[in-house]
């Protein structure tokens, strides 16, 4: 594929997410950056704002394997990974791998905090390391794999907070918000216009074919080669040191933060934005595409003080503060 090419099929997966997904237009550029990027996301948001929707609507344009866990308290990390099962014959007996639900090219994770830490553990491995292991072997996962899990910000009853380690492997933390008043009434027409279809039970006409595979890998390729400067670099170094010395900008980032991010935020700002500057049609990563996917990168990462919960300050609104305050040398 050219350049050309590779750009029209990623935009087409876009543009179809667009047709299902009203009003959730950043929502759905965050997915396709999480994909472009190779990175697991963490999506939250209230009950009934598409969160499941969104995701499976990335799984079913795109030539993938999709798969579903449903998260609860009762879970088995077997239940996730597969296991071992024994299997007798004529010809004799031996223990086969049965793979589990982890083994898709897209994994839905739902409602990841209500999984124990077992499941925790055996899902972190998957997604950090990109393989799993069962009775002493390791099992590859597929060359396309990534885990976008959601999560209910109000329902704590029966959840287990997220570790910190896991946490910071998401490349992203992206919020689904309530969509305006307008977007609303098309989702109405929308559902209405599905039911119909449904109900008339007839058969799919002129079904789009699904966006290759080839095309994700091909996007990588040319998102590899996008050019950061020096001074971008810089930028995303400080932008992180900021998060870690909050004292020299100023008493408010002093009193909000209470633990900075990782190297791993360095890394995600790298990858987001030059994924960021590619689905825009640059060649060359400039500071919007940083401030565009900052708060994403940051917000999961930020460990805030009980004096800023206390106030009511949010994430976001400390990732905006250190914008302001950190400059662009």
């Amino acid at each position: 594929m050219d350049t050309a090419q590779v750009r029209s099929e990623i935009l087409e997966l876009v543009a179809r997410m667009e047709q299902t997904i009203i009003g959730q237009k950043d929502v759905i550029e965050r997915l396709v950056i999480g994909l472009l990027a190779n990175g697991n996301l963490l999506v939250e948001g209230l009950p009934g704002l598409a969160k499941t929707r969104a995701i499976k609507g990335l799984a079913k344009n795109l030539e993938c394997d999709f798969s579903r866990i449903q998260f609860t308290p009762d879970l088995l990390p077997s239940d996730v990974t597969g296991t071992e099962v024994y299997y007798q014959s004529d010809k004799g007996s031996e223990f086969r791998f049965e793979a589990g639900p982890i083994f898709a090219n897209i994994v839905l994770a739902d409602e990841i905090n209500r999984a124990p830490a077992k499941v925790q553990a055996a899902l972190l491995e998957a997604m950090e390391e990109r393989q799993v292991t069962v009775a002493g072997k390791t099992h590859k996962m597929p060359p396309l794999f990534m885990v976008m899990a959601t999560q209910n910000p109000i329902e704590q009853e029966g959840t287990y907070p997220l570790p910190e380690a896991q946490m910071d492997r998401f490349l992203m933390h992206v919020l689904i918000t309530y969509p305006p008043v307008e977007d609303e009434v098309k989702v109405i027409r929308l559902v209405r216009d599905e039911e119909a279809s449904a109900n008339e039970a007839k058969p799919a006409k002129d079904a789009l074919p699904a966006i290759p595979q080839a095309a994700v890998f091909a996007a990588r390729r040319e998102i590899v080669n996008i050019h950061v400067s020096d001074a971008i670099e810089r930028y995303f170094a400080d932008l992180v040191q900021a998060t870690r010395t909050p004292e020299a900008f100023g008493d408010d980032l002093k009193r909000w933060i209470e633990v900075g991010a990782s190297p791993r935020a360095s890394l995600a700002l790298d990858k987001c934005s030059r994924t960021h500057a590619w689905l825009k049609g640059r060649d060359y990563v400039d500071p919007q595409d940083v401030h565009a996917i900052a708060a994403n990168v940051f917000r999961h990462r930020l460990g805030l003080s009980y004096e800023a919960m206390g106030e009511g300050i949010t994430p976001d609104a400390v990732v905006a503060e250190i914008l302001a305050q950190v400059a662009l040398t």
